[in-house]
């Protein structure tokens, strides 16, 4: 008879990050602010028109915000961006969405830089992309005359006044590094504030982009709900991978660690599949991933990227008060946030909560011993667990993994 670790696994549909994110973008309306000159070359015009054309077909508003410094440059831009950008949106797929032959080519409009200066002058502006946008989910506004930063701020004003869903700022260097080096994939509102507090930006090499720092918080404090900073290049990889490439901006704490519920379960199913996949987690049966799903915990990057998951599994070891943490698991792009180390500080409260002696995890990666160690758990023989772990457990299995137990101070009733 098979062993549990043997049994075929439930049929669980391939996890797909494109569609995980598309389908949050459903019905809400994203806004791009591009400079002119990052549009250079087939494949600049090839990737974003992939990116806008992957949107529509999502039931996704698309605004496009393309930028130049040189004032009488609007017309001539306006006229590149149809001939050269249009034909690669305007596709067998995307073509229903503009029934009128006119909403393909009025969806390219010229925008004044100085729009958001008086009230009358902000109506008009707005006015104008909206009734783009009912004749089609796609605006391009052409903005001649502006300079980066002014075109950032412009950006940021109409996505505030419009409340959009996202906004992506295209910048050559893409997202923020920090100062050891090392790419930031999340910031939150206090660690925007941290950075843009006097000379701060400027000690981590930042301070030339101060402005755009600026821009975004004040977006996120108008309504808009994320900010997207990132290269051109890499925008499909930002909206749609885990692994991400610039650096994502929201009010809402920088991670969240909850129960799942319900409506997490079948996204979660499929990032248990994807880390079997990866082998970083174990094959496990149906039984053993629902009680994944029943006892796991999501760790929530702002309203919506689940980072990490993981379980407290405690009925077999009832008898010893014993609970073991399984199928942790971290997303590739927030590796570096200590994503793993929130969800088990979650998991050790709530065991000590219910009056656990203990908790333990199994392992046969290097990586994850070496981050249980630093968690405070220490290394034990197998025989100091329960032995119902062991029951039925793969012998070449048992041979290699280690054991860590995390002892809890308890007070007897």
């Amino acid at each position: 008879m098979a062993s549990p670790a043997q049994r075929p696994l439930p049929v669980v549909e391939a996890f797909d990050e494109k569609q995980f994110y598309l389908d949050e973008f459903r019905g809400h309306t994203l806004l791009f602010a591009i400079p002119a000159a990052e549009l250079v070359g087939a494949a600049a015009y090839e990737g974003l028109a992939a990116v806008v054309r992957a949107l529509l077909t999502n039931d996704t508003r698309v605004l496009l915000v393309v930028s130049c410094a040189d004032r009488s440059g609007g017309e001539p831009l306006l006229r590149r961006l149809q001939r050269r950008l249009g034909p690669l949106i305007f596709g067998d797929e995307t073509m229903p969405l503009f029934a009128p032959r006119s909403a393909r080519s009025s969806a390219f409009i010229e925008l004044s830089a100085d729009a958001f200066t008086t009230p009358g002058a902000a109506t008009a502006v707005l006015t104008s992309i909206w009734a783009a946008l009912r004749r089609g989910p796609l605006c391009v506004g052409i903005i001649a005359g502006a300079t980066h930063t002014a075109a950032t701020v412009f950006a940021q004003q109409l996505g505030s006044r419009l409340r959009v869903h996202k906004l992506i700022l295209v910048e050559p260097e893409g997202g923020v590094t920090g100062s050891d080096g090392k790419p930031l994939s999340f910031m939150d509102e206090t660690m925007l504030e941290t950075l843009l507090a006097m000379g701060q930006a400027e000690w981590a090499g930042l301070g030339a982009r101060r402005a755009t720092f600026d821009a975004i918080r004040d977006a996120l404090l108008g309504g808009v709900t994320a900010v997207n900073l990132c290269s051109l290049a890499g925008v499909a990889r930002e909206l749609f991978t885990y692994e991400g490439s610039g650096t994502l901006f929201t009010l809402q704490d920088y991670c969240t660690v909850q129960r799942l519920g319900v409506d997490d379960y079948e996204e979660v199913e499929r990032l248990i599949e994807r880390g079997q996949r990866e082998g970083l987690l174990k094959l496990r049966t149906p039984e053993e991933v629902a009680d994944m799903l029943v006892n796991g915990y999501g760790a929530t990057i702002g309203a919506h990227h689940l980072a990490g998951i993981c379980a407290l599994t405690t009925a077999p070891y009832a008898a010893e008060r014993a609970g073991e943490i399984v199928g942790l698991y971290t997303i590739t792009r927030f590796k570096g946030e200590r994503i793993g180390t929130r969800l088990v500080a979650r998991v050790l409260a709530d065991a000590r909560d219910a009056g656990l002696a203990y908790v333990f995890a199994c392992t046969t990666e290097e990586r994850a011993q070496g981050f249980f160690e630093r968690q405070g758990f220490r290394r034990v023989k197998h025989h100091q667990v329960p032995a119902a772990k062991w029951a039925a457990y793969d012998p070449q299995r048992k041979a290699i993994v280690a054991v860590f137990r995390f002892d809890l101070q308890t007070t007897a009733g």
